[in-house]
């Protein structure tokens, strides 16, 4: 009874049973009164007949030598009746019946009268005389004598005899044969209904099995169920749920295992990016402990600045690893408001003015539009630039030129920082915004690189749903390009 084919099924039978058990009570029902109803309707003058041969009752007092001679003659029309004579208050006065028989004093007048006057729907039920409970159909007429009404004749249709013929035609050919058809329809609903059911499970049986097959392989296997492209039932939804449950179950595992892999590579190249500035720092630090009073006064300066260039680059290191943590984090959302890219850009190169000057390169700002407005995190934005502009300084060899442009476009605005430096190679092009990737042209650079900047800018990129495009030639330069979306300020 654990699979849904066997709780189906059981249900079906049940249903069914009831079904079959209601349409027989309800058929007997109907058939009892639709007999009843045709019985009392072809039966309905006998009692009027049998008043009008005889006078039956005069000043209050009832001919039953008469009464029971008629009775016999209307028994021979209908052995059922049972024929009974009542006064006007319903106490039964005389009847037809063996003078031993067990009767009740009186009987309701409200039936008789509502047959009688046809004031209610065949079949009419009235009491049995001979029951303290049990209530029948019947036929009844009014006794007059000289015009004045003297009582009632009550015969009752269904009486004892017929009782009895009932219970015989219960247990004859024909009551069984209803019974066994009645078992028959019952038994080939439910085959029927049993086989529409496997039917319909078994495909659902062989989608567990697939489901299963496909858990129990870590979803490397793939589903082997049949589905439609669109439409169908509901196992045909269900089963293009699970195919397309299982590819993306699929591709978050192998996106677990590719961010496993890149934890225990960033892991590792944290380790190595904090060992080697530490251990430089403990070597010179240690040498100015060891020799301090033997070394001049230059060579103990020139120790303290690297190691002050060390304390330099592992406090960018931590504070990039910190700022990228920051921007991996679920909670992390752009403050989005408008403001003018031009001056940003513009405050952005003032801000490395300085240092570009003192390696001898120009840095330079075209702007096509001075009034390009934009929408977004004005700092994570500020950010980028600043990013941008110190690798393009930092990989510019002396003489060369930066510059930053904006270019105003339909639905956009385009931010580029182009350099003259030695440009990266076409295989290391995909590579450059992994994490602690350093191109291998400008030692002097790449050495005092986190190797994060262009991570970060990727992140802040993404979350303002924009993308950073590279283009680069050896020997060059290098021009980074985004794109923001434009602002249209009211007039």
């Amino acid at each position: 009874m654990n699979t849904l084919f066997a709780k189906l099924s059981a249900a079906l039978l049940v249903i069914v049973a009831l079904m079959g058990s209601a349409l027989f009570i309800v058929d007997w029902i109907y058939t009892r009164l639709y007999y009843e109803e045709l019985t009392q309707r072809l039966n309905a003058p006998i009692a009027m007949y049998v008043t009008g041969q005889r006078e039956l009752i005069r000043d209050g007092v009832a001919d039953l030598e008469s009464l029971r001679e008629l009775a016999s003659h209307a028994m021979v029309i209908n052995p059922a009746a049972e024929i009974f004579l009542l006064d006007t208050s319903g106490r039964i006065l005389g009847h037809g019946l063996p003078a031993e028989t067990a009767l009740r004093e009186r009987v309701d007048l409200a039936p008789i009268g509502a047959l009688i006057n046809n004031a209610a729907t065949m079949p009419v039920r009235g009491d049995d005389p001979r029951s303290g409970s049990t209530r029948k159909i019947f036929s009844a007429a009014e006794v007059v004598t000289d015009g004045r009404l003297e009582g009632y004749l009550y015969v009752v249709l269904g009486g004892q005899a017929y009782d009895a013929l009932a219970g015989d035609i219960g247990d004859s050919y024909a009551g069984r044969a209803s019974a066994i058809i009645a078992l028959v329809i019952v038994a080939a609903t439910a085959t029927v209904g049993l086989l529409v059911f496997g039917l319909l499970t078994r495909r659902l049986t062989r989608l567990g099995q697939d489901i299963r097959r496909v858990g129990d392989s870590g979803f490397d296997a793939e589903p082997a169920v049949k589905h439609t492209a669109s439409g169908g039932d509901e196992i045909d939804q269900l089963a293009r749920a699970f195919v397309t449950m299982s590819a993306r179950i699929k591709e978050q595992l192998a996106q677990l295992r590719e961010n496993d892999r890149l934890r225990r590579q960033l892991v590792t190249n944290i380790s190595h990016d904090l060992l080697t500035p530490l251990a430089a720092m403990q070597g010179y630090l240690e040498t100015l402990t060891i020799k301090g009073d033997s070394l001049s006064a230059d060579e103990r300066d020139r120790y303290l600045q690297i190691a002050r260039r060390h304390t330099a680059r592992l406090g960018t290191l931590i504070g990039d690893l910190f700022e990228l943590s920051k921007l991996d984090s679920a909670s992390m959302t752009p403050n989005l408001e408008a403001f003018s890219l031009p001056e940003l850009v513009q405050d952005v190169a003032q801000e490395f003015q300085l240092q570009a000057e003192k390696k001898a390169i120009r840095l330079s700002v075209e702007l096509e539009s001075d009034t390009a407005f934009t929408v977004g995190d004005i700092g994570l934005i500020q950010r980028v630039l600043e990013n941008l502009v110190r690798n393009a300084i930092k990989f510019t060899p002396r003489g060369g030129e930066v510059s930053l442009s904006i270019a105003e476009r339909p639905q956009s605005v385009a931010v580029a920082v182009s350099d003259t430096g030695p440009g990266i190679d076409d295989r290391d092009l995909p590579r450059i915004f992994d994490r602690f990737y350093r191109s291998e042209q400008g030692e002097e650079a790449r050495s005092e690189s986190s190797g994060l900047g262009l991570a970060i800018v990727k992140r802040i990129l993404d979350l303002h749903d924009s993308r950073i495009t590279v283009t680069s030639k050896l020997d060059a330069g290098t021009r980074f390009e985004f794109e923001l979306p434009l602002h249209k300020q009211a007039a």
